[in-house]
């Protein structure tokens, strides 16, 4: 039998948890870590994940929020210069070239990613929240109403589902991505 001890339960966060799921994750090649695994590598008990998740689902959700934000958005600079329409522009195409990066650097990270989401797509909004709310910043609008950004980042699809992934590192990747600026650009 596995003894825990309390220290290492006092001493286990959140992070540790989602950065262990993440190690398992990546040294399976699969998704379908379960929690007791999860609590065995890092050793603490089952019942002590859930201080922290309300339930596994939970845990999958954090897992894939943290890689979107450290590997995505925290790859995008969100630019003070030029007009509005100018710094939605460049966010964009910085979004789309981080979400492209973080492909063609990692793509096993990605398709267990890709993966979870396509499965579970409620939680694509909680991973999208900060990108939501780096588009409402620049266009000042309220924090906590996603609907524009949900729009805007719908029009660039091709962009962004995994599905179109395939065609990221085509050459005329760039043009595609300023005509579909060119169509939308008008209307924000």
């Amino acid at each position: 039998m596995h003894t825990v001890s309390i220290t290492n339960m006092v001493k286990t966060s959140r992070q540790q948890i989602i950065a262990t799921a993440e190690q398992l994750i990546m040294k399976t090649d699969s998704p379908d870590i379960s929690l007791t695994q999860i609590s065995t590598e890092l050793g603490i008990t089952h019942g002590a994940l859930y201080k922290h998740f309300n339930n596994k689902q939970a845990l999958w959700t954090a897992v894939a929020a943290t890689w979107f934000q450290r590997d995505i958005i925290n790859n995008i600079t969100i630019s003070t210069h030029g007009s509005t329409k100018q710094q939605l522009h460049d966010w964009l195409w910085e979004f789309v070239n981080a979400k492209k990066n973080a492909f063609n650097t990692n793509a096993k990270m990605f398709a267990l990613n890709t993966f979870y989401i396509d499965n579970h797509p409620q939680a694509l909004r909680q991973v999208l929240t900060n990108a939501y709310i780096q588009i409402n910043q620049i266009l000042k609008l309220p924090s906590d109403n996603y609907q524009h950004a949900e729009m805007i980042l719908a029009t660039f699809a091709i962009f962004t589902l995994p599905n179109f992934k395939d065609t990221w590192n085509d050459p005329d990747y760039q043009q595609r991505f300023e005509a579909i600026w060119n169509l939308i650009k008008d209307g924000i």
